[in-house]
């Protein structure tokens, strides 16, 4: 895939002059030979921009010189008609420093078009990716090839299906990021994350001032004075390794009757830890990084200004 600027605006260029073409105004990439080269032109031209926005255009413009090659089927999208114009590529990378903005050029044979509705929900879903240039896969370069040359494309799975495996693989995906997010986090940032879990669950929590704290890092209960139950006591661990036996052990011998125990550990816990948090004698939840995932999800519309500051996450609206 190749898109056509924003919002289809290159497409009659596109079509007229029968070529692809990329912005970045790096200059001449003729005789660049590997991807390095490229990494400290985008580095000198544009080294004022955040390392990711570097790193993203070196890829695009790596593949786009090194990667392209005679032959190579190509598709770009016209949203104003919703078609797809499907071509091969026909000679090799050149720069054109007459044209106006977009100097990359690959030169191209288009050989037609093709509906965005007559494809399967899961190529739509690939095609429909934001990068300006990436690669479509086998499954989705199949169908659109059968569709130009056939006019049919492959058996498919009803709509409805592919869209519900789709969202599982997205909604999953999403699980890791803010798993990511989480882990990212300082110490003491998590600890004030488990705090403001805990209010937009109902509770009034207070965070443990530095120092020895007794296995004590946040408090919780209704009044935020531990006076009325139930008074929840928060030990919370920001790690990479599991939880052991010792650590739980340590945390119930400070637990005192009436209190309710809750256990954080972004690494995880070891059998034998979840085994002594199962035989206490007081109320104890283990919650691993997964389950924090759940809560910061199940919660999140109820986190405070701050909260959120901690972990920004927006929010985004899928069919059903």
């Amino acid at each position: 895939m190749v898109r056509a600027g924003e919002h289809g605006r290159l497409l009659e260029d596109f079509k007229k002059n029968k070529v692809v073409a990329i912005g970045w105004e790096i200059g001449d990439l003729s005789k660049v030979q590997s991807a390095e080269e490229i990494r400290r032109m985008v580095d000198t031209e544009y080294g004022d921009e955040t390392p990711g926005w570097r790193a993203i255009s070196v890829g695009q413009l790596s593949r786009f010189r090194l990667d392209f090659k005679e032959g190579d089927h190509v598709v770009t999208y016209d949203p104003e008609k919703r078609v797809y114009l499907v071509g091969t590529i026909k000679g090799p990378y050149s720069y054109d420093s007459a044209r106006k903005e977009y100097f990359h050029v690959r030169k191209v044979e288009w050989k037609g078009e093709i509906s965005r509705d007559e494809l399967s929900t899961s190529t739509r879903n690939t095609l429909g990716a934001i990068s300006t240039i990436f690669e479509t896969g086998e499954d989705a370069e199949k169908e659109v090839l059968n569709l130009l040359t056939k006019g049919k494309g492959p058996e498919i799975t009803p709509a409805e299906e592919q869209l519900e495996a789709i969202v599982k693989d997205e909604f999953q995906k999403a699980r890791e990021l803010i798993k990511d997010k989480v882990l990212s986090l300082k110490w003491d940032d998590t600890q004030r994350l488990i705090a403001g879990i805990l209010q937009a669950m109902g509770y009034k929590s207070r965070i443990s001032p530095q120092g020895p704290d007794r296995g004590r890092d946040v408090e919780a209960s209704p009044d935020g004075l531990g006076l009325n139950d139930p008074h929840i006591v928060v030990e919370v661990k920001h790690r990479q390794g599991q939880t052991g036996a010792h650590d739980v052990r340590s945390f119930i011998a400070g637990l005192r009757l009436g209190h309710k125990g809750l256990y954080v550990s972004t690494g995880g816990f070891t059998k034998e830890a979840k085994y002594e948090a199962d035989r206490a004698n007081i109320p104890l939840t283990l919650i691993d990084l997964d389950g924090l995932v759940d809560l910061i999800i199940q919660y999140y519309d109820n986190f405070s200004a701050e909260t959120r500051h901690l972990l920004p996450l927006t929010k985004i609206y899928w069919p059903t």
